[in-house]
């Protein structure tokens, strides 16, 4: 495969608004379009063609990572276009390559359907904001977005740790400095155990990976900044539950305090396709951490928040459920999408029928209908 090829594959992608390029000995190149995948027509690739396309864009670091431990992950750009974030891996002996598409532009708010309250959180000076959900539901983009907000409308310093670095961000009122795992710092752990010197406001740590992680970035945030971080995890409570079960039995009652007073919010997301087919569109959960929160999440009644986030809709709260259902109502995702993406499907199913809406977009819309009622 020439030079020109793999150009032409990018090229395709960023025309395409594809997310992912997936590159398989045995198979022709393959993207991934509003979550499904479309074969593109071209030859069906060798193991020659998978080395050939790995040795054009990848940093020599990278490829002597690929020979030692059979794997490299690395960022790159492609021109002013675009960058993408490369996960290259060995598979049955051969070479596998998958492209994430990063957009160069930075999404505000509206476009991406955040909680307004979400402004106000993130003036604070001190504090844990998680965002978390499943890989590709677009927590990075997400905090790009917040980050952004920051760095145009707020005086700070703010430092990201990050594997790879996606977004890439300027100074704007804020002063940024983005450290990548692996180029500029050994781990995340590391990092965040030197951050603190360099005079930071703002902190954002790619990945909760380890304990070691998880009790720095608390940690930070205990001592007066704002720490965003990411896990991959669902729903708030489960987030919760799983930042104190990652620690010690008799570590977890220090850490339930610590949290009750440190968290901010929670940000829990999944992508759902649109109904029209026009691309994606992000469903929250969204927990800000009142003193009533605080005070369940010190007293281990971690399963009572539900329906705390349920009374807290003047905070601007949210259950994922709630919020799939509101775009459903309104005709941006459909019943297959919604049911599919919910944490309760079964619930989510009858209440369809209990308001007997006439579902008719599209045929999976009326066998859900059908199966149920």
């Amino acid at each position: 495969m020439s030079t020109i090829q793999i150009d032409r594959l990018l090229d395709t992608v960023i025309r395409e608004d594809a997310s992912d390029l997936h590159i398989s000995v045995g198979r022709k190149p393959t993207l991934r379009l509003q979550g499904r995948l479309r074969v593109l027509d071209t030859k069906v690739l060798e193991p020659d063609d998978t080395v050939a396309l790995m040795k054009q864009i990848t940093p020599e670091r990278g490829q002597q990572e690929l020979q030692e431990e059979g794997s490299c992950d690395f960022g790159f750009a492609y021109g002013d276009q675009a960058r993408f974030r490369v996960a290259i891996f060995r598979q049955r002996g051969h070479l596998s390559i998958a492209l994430r598409l990063i957009p160069n532009e930075l999404l505000s708010f509206e476009q991406i359907g955040l909680p307004p309250i979400v402004k106000d959180l993130i003036r604070r000076p001190r504090g844990l904001f998680i965002v978390t959900g499943p890989t590709g539901s677009g927590k990075t983009t997400t905090l790009a977005t917040m980050v952004d907000h920051i760095n145009q409308n707020l005086e700070r310093h703010i430092v990201t740790v990050e594997d790879p670095i996606e977004y890439y961000h300027l100074h704007k009122k804020s002063v940024v400095n983005q450290r990548e795992v692996g180029v500029d710092v050994p781990s995340f752990s590391e990092a965040l155990r030197r951050v603190l010197r360099a005079d930071p406001d703002v902190i954002l740590v790619g990945e909760m990976r380890d304990l070691e992680t998880i009790e720095a970035a608390i940690r930070a945030a205990e001592t007066g900044h704002l720490v965003f971080a990411t896990l991959h995890t669902t729903g708030a409570s489960g987030t919760i539950n799983r930042i104190i079960d990652a620690f010690p039995t008799n570590q977890q009652e220090q850490i339930r305090v610590q949290l009750s007073v440190s968290l901010v919010a929670i940000l829990s997301q999944v992508l759902c396709r649109r109904a029209d087919k026009s691309g994606r569109v992000a469903g929250y959960e969204f927990l800000v951490v009142t003193p009533a929160i605080a005070n369940l999440i010190r007293e281990n009644k971690t399963f009572r928040i539900d329906s705390a986030i349920q009374t807290g809709k003047k905070f601007g709260m949210q259950l994922l459920d709630d919020n799939l259902w509101e775009k459903y109502e309104r005709n941006i995702i459909d019943s297959e999408e919604m049911i599919d993406k919910a944490r309760d499907a079964a619930e989510l199913t009858s209440r369809i029928h209990r308001t007997g809406r006439k579902v008719g977009r599209g045929e999976q819309d009326t066998t859900v209908t059908r199966t149920d009622s």
